[in-house]
């Protein structure tokens, strides 16, 4: 296969498994998010692949050519990968067309500065190909190593945590030109991210990593509307969590009965139901299935406003509910509203141990 090829790759620190018997293909043009929890072993199988640390067990092959088996590895630079790191790794001396330029010092002169031009220009930056790293922004800097990355046109490139360090309305822009130019070199890309929302918004697939191994993978749409385990469905995105038993096929709880047709009669089960999923209306607009509860709190965050509703569960208590709107909302704290979920929108995990 061209591109990236991980075939049972295990690794170890002492005692410590931090990756454990983890295969991943990823396709010249296709970029794949690494997601997962700090401590995962996200960053280990990028450093494997990436020649940086020693190979334990497995293989690795780039663009069809194996790199590494136990017993033989190719050196980093000879493997044909672009990296970039968060925190850019920029050489301070040299300027930002000798940093980008520097892995291309086998080429003509003539070949090497038209190279480091049209990168340049590509990212935004061909009018401060004199200056020095200090003197750029953090996102100014992070374009830099990319272009310096992207300039030997490798086959391909690992990300590792590369917007980390920018705030958010930066990361957000910076990131739609990181995507343009990936898509446009076409190398097979591996990035590693704990942002949930970052690895949906770059990935045409996403691999979840949780203790060293592959939780799940697939299209982001598919882990985040279809999720296979309890952990994928909370490290998607926010839930709300009700516990329950199977009783005919069905969960009671306190925003109504939820099919659970798949799972076994009697079984004990968490269902998670996502905030955008729960309608909150006035109790003069409530669905005849919808339940009674009180507003905790609103908060507007934009674009959309976060609610929290104490609604009655079936102990007698209170379960307090998050659900979405779109832009700003009349109700306040305190008001009595009315609960509805699309009971086919809910999540049912047996439940974690």
């Amino acid at each position: 296969m061209r591109g990236l090829e991980l075939r049972g790759i295990s690794h170890r620190y002492g005692s410590v498994r931090a990756v454990g018997d983890v295969s991943l293909a990823v396709a010249p043009g296709e970029v794949v998010g690494l997601l997962g929890p700090s401590g995962c072993g996200k960053t280990t199988l990028l450093r494997v692949a990436a020649g940086l640390e020693e190979l334990q067990q497995g293989e690795v092959s780039i663009d069809g050519r194996v790199v590494a088996r136990p017993g033989t590895s190719t050196p980093p630079e000879e493997r044909g990968v672009g990296l970039v790191f968060q925190d850019y790794a920029l050489f301070p001396h040299l300027t930002v067309a000798d940093n980008v330029g520097f892995g291309l010092g086998r080429r003509p002169r003539q070949e090497r500065q038209t190279r480091v031009q049209d990168v340049l220009q590509r990212v935004g930056l061909a009018d401060l190909a004199m200056a020095y790293p200090h003197m750029l922004s953090g996102g100014q800097q992070q374009r830099v190593a990319l272009a310096r990355a992207v300039a030997p046109d490798p086959p391909v490139m690992l990300l590792d945590e590369p917007f980390a360090g920018l705030d958010r309305r930066l990361r957000e822009q910076v990131r739609g030109d990181v995507l343009r130019l990936l898509q446009e070199t076409g190398a097979a890309v591996l990035l590693v991210t704990h942002d949930p929302e970052e690895a949906m918004a770059l990935s045409d697939r996403i691999a979840l990593m949780r203790q060293g191994t592959i939780e799940q993978q697939g299209t982001p749409a598919a882990l985040y509307d279809r999720p296979a385990t309890a952990f994928a469905a909370r490290f998607l995105g926010e839930t709300t969590r009700f516990d329950g038993i199977v009783r005919a096929g069905q969960v009671e709880t306190p925003l109504g009965a939820v099919p659970a047709t798949e799972l076994a009669e009697g079984q004990a089960v968490e269902v998670h139901v996502r905030p955008e999923h729960v309608r909150v209306t006035s109790v003069a607009d409530a669905p005849t299935d919808a339940v009674r509860g009180r507003l905790r709190d609103v908060r507007l965050l934009g674009a959309v406003t976060a609610l929290r509703v104490d609604v009655a569960d079936r102990l007698g208590g209170t379960a307090t509910v998050q659900a979405l709107r779109m832009g700003s909302v009349s109700l306040r704290p305190g008001t009595e509203v009315a609960v509805r979920l699309e009971p086919a929108q809910a999540l049912v995990f047996p439940t974690s141990r």
